[in-house]
């Protein structure tokens, strides 16, 4: 019996091989569409956040009393500034996710590849050429998310400057000094906070 045996294992090692390649194209599809999922959302809040924009940019524009808003020209002049920023930054994130999808769709190909490969033993090579390019697909998705993420983090800093610069031109200059230094005199602030201090300190001299 055990003779019979040997033979049968045999048999079913093609098979076992032929399932475990075409399921090796679901680890990256399931990576993919974590992907996918995750630029959804970041798009999603970046959409919200030019509504927002513009919103506020629409206020300012059409309020009657200028004169009393503080720091109104550089107030209209960044909003505008993120605004630019987060249109670049929507358009990155639509790119990355188109590319994310072209991903997944190759990867998906891989699978049917490897299963016309296994069953008609023709074109061995075809699975091996449509998974790299998905994998190209994916690197170029992770690049555009990563120069999306420095974006994000100049819209931050540039929103934190004029959040700054307003503070200066409203707080009493004790309250502002507190922050600008830690307790071993060295400076917190990045320089271009500091030139914003400096601007909204000019604004309030004169």
């Amino acid at each position: 019996m055990a003779g019979d045996l040997v033979p049968n294992v045999n048999l079913l090692n093609p098979t076992i091989e032929f399932l475990t390649a075409m399921v090796t194209p679901t680890l990256l599809i399931s990576a993919t569409g974590s992907l996918v999922l995750s630029t959804s959302t970041r798009l999603g809040r970046v959409v919200d956040r030019v509504r927002e924009l513009e919103k506020r940019l629409s206020e300012l524009i059409t309020s009657e009393d200028k004169e009393s808003i503080p720091l109104y020209d550089k107030r209209l002049d960044t909003i505008v500034n993120l605004l630019d920023k987060v249109t670049t930054r929507s358009r990155i994130l639509q790119r990355a996710m188109s590319a994310f999808y072209y991903g997944l769709g190759f990867f998906i190909l891989t699978s049917v590849t490897i299963a016309i490969a296994g069953f008609f033993n023709i074109y061995r090579w075809l699975p091996i050429l449509v998974g790299v390019i998905g994998i190209c697909f994916l690197f170029y998705g992770s690049i555009l998310m990563l120069l999306e993420t420095r974006m994000a983090t100049a819209t931050i800093n540039a929103e934190m400057d004029f959040t700054w610069a307003l503070a200066n031109k409203v707080a009493p200059e004790e309250i502002i000094n507190k922050y600008i230094y830690d307790a071993k005199g060295k400076l917190r602030l990045r320089p271009q906070i500091l030139k914003a201090l400096e601007d909204g300190r000019t604004e309030k001299e004169s």
